[in-house]
Order: C-alpha cells, then structure tokens, then sequence
C-alpha cells in the first residue's frame, strides 16, 4: 500500500513518452507521487524482437490513462500535444528523437531519462555498450532535452557498479531502479521548480550508436577479456555473440576468460572447452549451433570435430 511518502499533488500536466522496463518504472513512480499525466505515447512492439520487458501500454490501461502507439513528432500528434499544452514533457526509453518543436510545445521543458552516467554513454544502447567497453560503473542521468541528443543540463544522476560477473540485463535492471530512484528525488523538485539545471559538458564523454546482431560477430584476436566482455554485453536477452564452426554460426552465450595460449579460434581443449585468443583462452560454457537448441559446452563437444572456431 501507497504510504504517501514524497507524494506530491501537482495541478502540472505531464505527456510522457515511454517503454521498456524504465518506462514502465518510472510512470509508476509518478503515478505514486500523484503526478496529472494528460497522454503517453509508447510504442507497439516489434514482432521481430524477444519482448522480456513490461507493458507500458498495459499500465496506462491499468491506470486509465490515454496513450498513443504512433510517433509523437506526427503532425496529428504534435497537434494533439499542442491542445494538451502540458507544462512538461518526460521520457523514458522512448525510442524515437523527439524533433525541437515538440521540444518547444511543453511550457516548463521536456526532459530525458538516459541509461548512463551523462556525459559518459550519450546514444543508443548505452548499457550494453558499458559492459562491452568493461566499464565498472554507469547510471541513469535525468537532463533536459535540446536538438543534440543527451546533450541538455542535467537535473541529476545516479551511479551504478557494474561487476565483472554482470550481463547488460543484471546491468539493466541495476540502470532501471536507478533511474526510479532519480525520478523520486527529482519530480516533486521540477514541480516547485527548485530542481537544479547542471550544464553538460560534453568534452567529457562520449557517443556511440546502436548494435545491430551481425555487431555480435567475435574477433578471435581479441584478448579473451574483450571476447567475454562482448559475450556478456549480448547474452540473452539480446541476440548474443557469435562465431562459425565448419560454416555454421554458433552463438556463445555464455563464457569465461582463462590464462593460457592459443592461436585465435583454436580449440586448445573439450573439457572444459577452451579457445585461443590474441591474448588468453577462452573457456565455454553455453553455446548454440544455429537451427538447434542451445546447449552446454559439455553436451557440444561430445560431438564436436575438433575443427578451429572461425
């Protein structure tokens, strides 16, 4: 039960756009803190994609709020936003950038929830690229919205660890309590307008752009650090990492670096399953042959040719 802690009534109305799980979490944390939310606009999922996430499009019929599934910056959508004329506009894992009029539309400011400890990470896909790059921390950072994407002063922020053993799902799911935890300090501030406007200094971090699934193909050369890093970043619920073995990929979905030599892509041994990399070896410890299911190491080289991963 809702104890009414940090809840603010506030007569300012909000359209929020928003998916994934930090949508969803951080809607429910407005909704807990009495937040007037006029419209949401999410996004239909993809039939193409593993959906492992919540509905925000189920919350808001839960909640009874009206939603769109179609782009905000459509010009019928941007008229609607402009009836609407909510004093600010919030996004949450919204997948489309939303265009400077839209921007211009709320009278209070439109503001952005980012995965990453800004300015590190601007762009898409920031966890994953935090775990493959083998950072130790990350976070969720609260900022304004300008035309140049994660570019706008920032309200706040919240760190995360990331720890060795993490996939981008535990490091997600780390980002989204974050970003819950970043909501909570920051609306009821944005409301009375105390909430602090930090100039991002861009010099400071850094772009990347999104993956796609042929991203995950593995470079043998690389130190087996980078190969496991790349492994993790990718592993369920993304599409993973990848490698052929006599023409057929093989998806590597879970792996450990080991001390020891081998050339690139080299089966070194079967038990345990061990590959050679530029630097280090590889150990197997889940993998799946395309076509067929995934299975372990163990169960995979009983049958194995002892061919050179590719």
């Amino acid at each position: 039960m809702d104890s009414g802690e940090n809840k603010v009534h506030a007569s300012e109305s909000i359209v929020v756009c928003a998916y994934h799980n930090v949508g969803y979490r951080c809607l429910e944390e407005l909704i807990r803190q009495g937040a007037k939310i006029a419209m949401i606009f999410t996004h239909e999922d993809s039939p193409t994609e593993e959906i492992w996430f919540r509905s925000v499009q189920q919350l808001a019929e839960k909640e009874g709020i009206p939603f769109l599934t179609s782009d905000i910056n459509l010009p019928e959508n941007i008229a609607v936003v402009e009836k609407i004329a909510p004093d600010f506009i919030l996004s949450f894992y919204y997948r489309n950038m939303i265009k400077p009029n839209v921007l211009a539309i709320p009278r209070r400011g439109a503001l952005n929830l980012h995965g990453s400890y800004l300015p590190r990470y601007r762009g898409r896909v920031p966890v994953n690229w935090a775990v493959i790059n083998g950072e130790t921390e990350t976070g969720a950072t609260l900022h304004y919205m300008v035309e140049k994407p994660d570019a706008g002063d920032i309200v706040d922020q919240e760190k995360v660890a990331i720890s060795f053993t993490d996939t981008s799902f535990d490091v997600f799911n780390k980002v989204t309590e974050a970003a819950v935890t970043v909501i909570r300090r920051a609306w009821p501030l944005l409301v009375t307008g105390a909430a602090p406007r930090i100039p991002m200094d861009l010099k400071a971090g850094n772009y990347c752009g999104g993956r796609k699934p042929a991203d995950g193909l593995i470079d043998w050369t690389k130190s087996a650090v980078q190969i496991y890093n790349l492994i993790r970043g990718v592993t369920h619920p993304y599409p993973g990492a990848f490698t052929y073995l006599e023409g057929k990929q093989v998806i590597i979905w879970q792996a450990w670096p080991v001390e020891g030599k081998g050339k690139p892509g080299e089966v070194v041994a079967t038990e345990p399953l061990l590959i050679g990399t530029g630097a280090g070896l590889l150990a197997i410890k889940s993998l799946q042959v395309c076509g067929e299911m995934e299975t372990t190491a163990a169960e995979f080289t009983a049958t194995m040719p002892g061919k050179r991963f590719e």
